[in-house]
């Protein structure tokens, strides 16, 4: 059967979606939206606002900045990527399907989390407005990214454990909105069981 699925463009309409400038605390840097990111080009064209997610994952965002600025006054999240549209996971896909970095993607003919505006890929910002620094940089396709692997970097004293604490910092927060995390990436987190967003939730195209 044809996954349901929302036009991009139909979006900012939805009722089923919140955009992230109304989320309180929040600091928005889209990187497929610029060129500085793994692809060396803009990901976002034409205009395409990316800036959403689903309301179920808004609210968990919501509440994962509240409890940063209660923990930790004055730092913030700042979120790199939210919805991702399927014709731009598509255009990733065919680009790296067919190498190393594909560990990194979900396959589109899947679905990615993203696409259903139920996935956030976040950092933190530090008191003076900084981005902490992590180990590794957002979308650094290698294995000092990978969760799975932080306590074996710490012992072989490729990640320190300063980078670690902000990893667990960044984890607590998203944790008390509901988010989980994925083995590869530090910085991606989603909402709610991903078979269940695959199987029940419409697709943003």
């Amino acid at each position: 059967m044809p996954v349901p699925s929302i036009r991009c463009e139909d979006v900012p309409e939805h009722p089923d979606f919140r955009a992230l400038s109304t989320l309180v605390g929040i600091d928005i840097d889209l990187r497929y939206a610029r060129s500085d990111n793994f692809a060396g080009r803009v990901l976002y064209r034409n205009g395409m606002d990316c800036a959403w997610l689903r309301r179920e994952a808004a609210a968990g965002l919501d509440a994962a900045a509240a409890w940063l600025a209660a923990a930790r006054p004055r730092w913030r999240l700042r979120v790199l990527d939210a919805l991702r549209p399927q014709r731009v996971q598509e255009a990733i896909w065919a680009e790296v399907g067919h190498t190393p970095l594909a560990e990194y993607f979900a396959n589109p003919a899947h679905g990615s989390v993203h696409s259903f505006g139920m996935a956030v890929d976040v950092t933190l910002l530090d008191a003076q407005g900084a981005e902490a620094d992590m180990g590794s940089g957002f979308d650094e396709m290698s294995r000092l990214s990978h969760p799975a692997l932080e306590a074996e970097h710490l012992a072989l004293g490729t990640l320190r454990a300063e980078q670690l604490a902000h990893r667990g910092w960044l984890r607590a927060a998203m944790r008390r909105g509901g988010f989980h995390t994925i083995t590869t990436e530090w910085w991606h987190f989603d909402h709610g069981d991903r078979s269940h967003v695959r199987s029940r939730l419409p697709r943003v195209d």
